[in-house]
């Protein structure tokens, strides 16, 4: 069997995505990390109207003469309270914030301005409209700001709130079950016997499925029994939207996860050109996606991120899940292979540092580092050329 890209194992998940989450309504207060469902239009301005940028005094430019001559205060303005229309040939004392008064066409800083009782006198103006910001000027009314498709960050939901929106239309969040197999595995807290280790992909999948905004259904640790497999797969195909098993996809005679899904529904079986990874399946149980990753952590570390990651944000309805990498340089040298290699690295200032053992099974690499260097087929890396690296944080 040969071995596929990841651009093309990537290609494959996507054209046979069925799964689409559906719609509700949210509080805006717990819409972080949830997908739009429906675009963000604006009903109001944004400012409601002209205002000033800084503390100082409003006045029409013309009625300014000269910064001997001395301006009566007619008003005092506050932000919050409507003002009434400026007195022509006065100025307005205004704080920053405050809605311009009708008939004023400018601003004037205190820095520049010298009060003396009711009068004022001005060193100099500016040009009509400095300091002020209009009506509008950060969304008009109509404007879209933000798209169905749209995944919410922290500065959105200040945007959608600075709207007047309370509640917002998203998708339901994804269920995502967990499938730990493996008789060598104990959860953490109980005794080792010879042979054991304790389940570190449990964990490490209920992170990242959380920290993407997915529910996980967690089905604990299953032994390398078909019967067990079999019933575990059935719960999880009610009970979730995709369906992830860590181990037990190879073709071992104790990998039993390909033949039970087979049996359930169907599987696929792919060879992808990825180090670390390479063994990954996909497939259904009882209509269910299912996505099965490798039992080394590292591995499934990584292919929950380029491989897992993009097919469940479209399950999600996100409307693009692509990651640019940035360009960095590469403080190590490393010869490529026929695979496309993630590298673990800590990002410093002066380019990236990689991680010294890149086995599969050296789950402290990922904590040291930050980022995956890309490493694509055939190519070699050389000390000091620009790479693609991919920080943790693009993938949240």
């Amino acid at each position: 069997m040969s071995l596929i890209s990841v651009h093309e194992a990537n290609k494959r998940l996507r054209d046979s995505n069925k799964v689409r989450a559906e719609d509700e309504v949210a509080e805006l207060k717990h819409c972080l990390g949830r997908v739009l469902a429906k675009d963000i239009v604006s009903a109001i301005y944004v400012p409601p109207a002209d205002n000033s940028a800084m503390d100082g005094y409003a006045l029409r430019r013309e009625d300014w003469q000269s910064a001997d001559k001395a301006m009566v205060v007619s008003q005092r303005i506050v932000a919050g309270k409507p003002p009434a229309p400026l007195k022509p040939g006065t100025a307005a004392r205004i704080f920053t914030g405050a809605e311009t008064p009708q008939g004023a066409d400018i601003v004037v800083m205190q820095e520049k301005c010298r009060a003396d009782g009711e009068q004022v006198f001005m060193d100099s103006v500016g040009d009509i409209g400095a300091n002020i910001r209009p009506k509008g000027q950060d969304v008009s009314q109509g404007d879209t700001v933000l798209k169905k498709g749209h995944r919410l960050r922290a500065q959105d939901l200040g945007l959608i709130a600075s709207l007047g929106f309370r509640q917002i239309h998203v998708k339901q969040r994804l269920k995502v079950a967990i499938v730990s197999t493996g008789e060598e595995l104990v959860e953490p807290g109980d005794r080792l016997e010879p042979g054991q280790i304790y389940n570190s992909n449990r964990y490490l999948m209920q992170g990242l499925l959380e920290s993407w905004g997915f529910e996980s259904v967690d089905f604990g640790i299953t032994p390398d029994d078909p019967d067990v497999i079999s019933d575990v797969l059935m719960q999880a195909s009610q009970k979730a939207d995709v369906i992830i098993t860590t181990g037990g996809v190879s073709v071992g005679e104790e990998d039993h996860v390909k033949a039970v899904v087979e049996s359930l529904g169907h599987i696929d079986l792919w060879r992808v050109a990825i180090k670390p990874g390479k063994p990954f399946a996909f497939g259904d149980v009882q209509g269910t996606p299912f996505l099965g990753l490798p039992g080394n952590p590292v591995s499934a570390f990584v292919t929950a991120l380029v491989l897992a990651r993009p097919f469940l944000f479209d399950c999600q309805g996100l409307g693009d899940s692509e990651i640019v990498p940035l360009r960095q340089t590469a403080l190590f040298e490393k010869n490529g292979s026929f695979r496309q290699e993630y590298i673990r690295v800590r990002m410093v200032t002066e380019g990236v540092e990689v991680f010294e053992k890149q086995s599969s099974g050296v789950l402290y690499s990922t904590s040291w580092g930050n980022a995956l260097v890309v490493q694509k087929p055939d190519e070699d890396i050389k000390k000091g050329q620009l790479v693609d690296v991919i920080p943790y944080v693009l993938f949240n």
